[in-house]
């Protein structure tokens, strides 16, 4: 039985577990905690949703996605939706009257069964308001992985909001619940980045969050090209965080690949399949998972609990990790854009200014724009060109490739036809 608190309204509620610390007891040691992705405007769609999720032979956390509107902070166009009956691509948490999610959840999250918030805003005021007022105390995002890929929202005013809204968060330990944060800089882009960078992004969101009062972490890595470079880009994330965030409240989540899927149901078993064993090889201890039908449309219910219990039926031993060429050039980034400010936010804007971060085929107005990454023969991602980032002598013969668009064609299209064309197992 979870405990109960007094509301700031005045009604009895549980108090949630917390997200970070669910994660970290049952999963890593070859064990999962796997997660969809899953959002539905209809509260009660969105309930049989979890429930679905909850009963799933695997350990599961779930998954409330927010719709497109909300994200971008056009409210009145939720609103607008909801009143017409419109099926919206997410949950409105903001437009919702709160005692309607209160009842979506009521029952299905407790302590066996934490719930994630998901959104992608850069504007995110609202939406945390709204967790904070409902004690939905796990969410995810970052102040540059929220804004460089979605959207012309300046970086200066991303950094800001989302500082506003950590320090907002971080006090939901006033009501005795401890807040989690999930940095999505590890899933930039999500494809064509070289996992240096991925890395280097998530470590810094991390201490921009923990700086900002949030001691639960978690921080995201997305599946590339290549299982041996991403299991190197997994330990070098493994070994920054040790090293530098001052939190032992964190723990390693895994995006199954977030670029062009197969369009096989083979080949996208087999691409979820590398995805458990990335994870479960590497220690980490959480797993976003995708199904067989991401290639043409938004998956079902149904098809999002089949792609759990596969995942969540992997097992594995670990395997050690050792210095790598991912480690050193993550770590010279984390630590040139340290060296830039004391202050986390003011120095991630520093880096964006001067090309210290410079994100491939990112074309924000804030980010620099002169790197380029492409794929090898081996599959390895490889820099193109470093641009201005402090990678010489790193990436050694790497970089200055001549890159065509028909060359970047075949690097978008890789993983699906390197697994929907893979013989049989």
């Amino acid at each position: 039985m979870i405990g109960a608190r007094l509301s700031r309204d005045g009604d009895t509620a549980p108090r949630p577990v917390d997200f970070g610390e669910f994660v970290r007891r049952r999963g890593g040691h070859g064990r999962l905690v796997v997660q969809p992705r899953m959002g539905f405007s209809d509260p009660r769609r969105m309930r049989a949703g979890l429930r679905a999720t909850r009963a799933a032979h695997a350990t599961t956390v779930g998954t409330v996605t927010l719709d497109s509107y909300t994200r971008v902070g056009d409210l009145r166009a939720a609103a607008r939706a909801l009143a017409d009956g419109v099926h919206l691509n997410g949950y409105p948490i903001v437009n919702h009257d709160y005692d309607v999610t209160r009842r979506m959840l009521d029952g299905v999250r407790d302590d066996d069964f934490p719930v994630q918030v998901r959104h992608g805003s850069a504007v995110p005021d609202d939406i945390f308001a709204a967790l904070v007022a409902l004690r939905l105390n796990a969410t995810e995002g970052g102040p540059v992985s929220y804004c460089l890929p979605y959207g012309r929202t300046p970086l200066t005013d991303a950094v800001r909001n989302w500082r506003r809204c950590t320090e907002q968060f971080a006090r939901l330990r006033d009501d005795g619940v401890e807040p989690h944060l999930e940095t999505f800089g590890g899933c930039l882009m999500g494809q064509l980045c070289p996992p240096s960078q991925l890395v280097a992004l998530s470590v810094l969101e991390a201490l921009f969050f923990v700086h900002h009062g949030v001691r639960s972490v978690s921080v995201s890595y997305a599946q590339q090209t290549n299982m041996e470079q991403d299991r190197e880009a997994v330990f070098a994330l493994r070994r920054l965080c040790a090293e530098l965030l001052p939190t032992d409240n964190w723990h390693v989540v895994v995006y199954a690949y977030m670029g062009v899927y197969p369009c096989t149901p083979q080949g996208a078993d087999r691409l979820l399949e590398r995805a458990a064993e990335l994870t479960v090889t590497t220690g980490s201890e959480r797993l976003i998972v995708k199904t067989t039908a991401e290639a043409r449309r938004i998956p079902t219910v149904a098809e999002n609990v089949a792609a759990l219990e596969r995942a969540g039926a992997a097992r594995g031993e670990l395997r050690p990790g050792a210095d790598s060429s991912t480690y050193a050039e993550a770590a010279a980034l984390v630590h040139a854009v340290l060296n830039l400010d004391a202050d986390p936010g003011r120095a991630l804007l520093a880096a964006f200014r001067y090309g210290v971060l410079d994100v491939p085929f990112c074309l924000h107005p804030d980010n620099m724009g002169r790197t380029r990454g492409y794929i090898d023969s081996d599959g390895w991602l490889r820099w193109a060109d470093i641009g201005s980032m402090p990678l010489r002598g790193l990436a050694g013969h790497r970089f200055h490739r001549t890159l065509t668009s028909s060359g970047l064609l075949d690097d978008l299209s890789y993983i699906r036809r390197t697994f929907d064309h893979a013989p049989a197992a």
